[in-house]
């Protein structure tokens, strides 16, 4: 039973969400996760301008995804920073390339998940969240969320991401806060939550 991880992050914020992610798929028996990124359409000097080209480094060995590692996966988390209360242009651009497989149906029945980022706490979390849910729903995914078994997402003890619609992290204006416990258990939990409910179907 195979789960794929797969994220676009500019800064870092994200692929430590993925991360995360993988480690609570790999806590399911039988479960084989595969971590990968979308490919990055920005160029160079776009990227250095940001700020982003040395950041990205710290992820730069993890391989791009193919077509048929997407879709042989039986289950897809996907992780995504805020554009706009939307998906991240990279992940749209992998998104739209995938027409051939909605038309042969080769992600029905697949369950799929998403994670996302923002720099605010109120930045569009949940509308990119559901706003991909829809992408999922048009491919014949079964959509899991971040149930409140994950007791972390509740409480106001502390600034946190995480709703029922699946993790997240709040960033700052900057990118200068990184996840934190609460938000890594959280997409650890959501991970975990995902490659139990495919090791089901896949029986």
């Amino acid at each position: 039973m195979k789960v794929l991880v797969l994220f676009y992050s500019t800064y870092g914020h994200v692929y430590n969400m993925a991360k995360a992610a993988a480690e609570g798929v790999a806590q399911v028996e039988g479960a084989e996760v595969l971590l990968r990124r979308v490919h990055e359409t920005l160029p160079d000097n776009v990227l250095t301008a940001m700020g982003a080209l040395e950041a990205q480094k710290a992820f730069s060995n993890v391989p791009e995804v193919t077509m048929e590692e997407f879709s042989s996966a039986d289950a897809v988390i996907f992780g995504t920073p805020t554009r706009f209360g939307n998906m991240a242009a990279q992940m749209k651009a992998f998104l739209d390339a995938t027409g051939s497989l909605w038309a042969s149906g080769a992600m029905v029945g697949k369950v799929g998940s998403v994670f996302t980022s923002t720099a605010t706490q109120h930045g569009g979390q949940e509308s990119t969240l559901l706003s991909f849910h829809t992408v999922l729903l048009h491919h014949g995914m079964l959509v899991a969320g971040l149930p409140y078994a994950y007791a972390g997402q509740s409480g106001i003890e502390e600034m946190k991401g995480g709703s029922p619609y699946g993790a997240s992290t709040i960033t700052g204006s900057n990118g200068e806060r990184m996840p934190s416990q609460v938000e890594l258990d959280a997409a650890k939990f959501q991970g975990k939550y995902v490659a139990g409910i495919a090791k089901k179907l896949t029986k």
